[in-house]
């Protein structure tokens, strides 16, 4: 998480020790279980070390949407520490490592650093960024196209936090597909695009990504929605430097 939180804001020895008191412990959660509910009033805010989180709305026939993923260093749900309800369900989607942090220790910590308090803000701004561009990909984008869109974006997020390198997503197809928003066959379809073009392979039952350049350029990604530059607006400068 602070290598995260520190793409953008320069945070010092003591936001660092604020950050290392927030993990005393670590559990682990098995893919498939829900870390929390819809409806559940938590007194945590869930912080993931491994592994891949969702979060999912269940329609009232028992089908999945998926409406976000979760990376290690990602804060799963900072905003109930403030809406007080979960108004989704936040799962595994694979074996995951899991940390519980209390609000209280949240609150204490945007309390005794400025710089925190705005990287946290950057961070639930940069979700609310993924989100738009999701739903442009679900209106306007073709199905293969979506498909070589998201995997960039995955291994974008994992390179910013020293993950991925080995270009593996770390996802498995049915996961990719309930991401994808469409069936496995189609999913098997897009894929089989995909490695046509030599943009990916499989590997272990999963993908990897082979051409880097060609997998962004046939997915039209471009990463600035990500924010994960160093430029931050005016205001937020002169905030910081307070």
């Amino acid at each position: 998480m602070a290598r995260k939180l520190g793409q953008v804001i320069r945070l010092s020895a003591t936001d660092l020790h604020l950050l290392d008191g927030l993990v005393e412990g670590s559990y682990e959660v098995a893919h498939g279980e829900d870390i929390i509910k819809q409806g559940d009033t938590p007194r945590f805010v869930h912080l993931v070390l491994d592994g891949v989180v969702c979060r999912n709305k269940v329609l009232p026939n028992g089908d999945r949407a998926i409406v976000g993923l979760l990376l290690p260093g990602d804060l799963c749900d900072l905003h109930i520490a403030i809406l007080g309800r979960m108004d989704h369900n936040i799962s595994a989607l694979s074996d995951c490592r899991i940390v519980d942090i209390p609000h209280r220790k949240v609150a204490e910590m945007t309390s005794n650093s400025r710089q925190l308090s705005m990287a946290l803000w950057w961070a639930t701004l940069v979700d609310e960024a993924i989100l738009r561009e999701w739903l442009v990909g679900l209106g306007r984008r073709r199905a293969d196209r979506r498909a070589a869109h998201l995997l960039c974006e995955i291994l974008a997020r994992l390179e910013a936090v020293g993950r991925g390198q080995d270009r593996m997503v770390p996802l498995g197809h049915q996961q990719l597909a309930d991401v994808l928003g469409i069936t496995s066959v189609h999913l098997h379809r897009v894929l089989g695009v995909l490695k046509s073009r030599d943009l990916i392979a499989q590997q272990d039952r999963r993908i990897l990504v082979t051409d880097m350049a060609g997998l962004r350029d046939y997915g039209q990604f471009d990463p600035d929605y990500l924010h994960q530059d160093d430029n931050l607006s005016p205001l937020a400068e002169w905030v910081l430097a307070g």
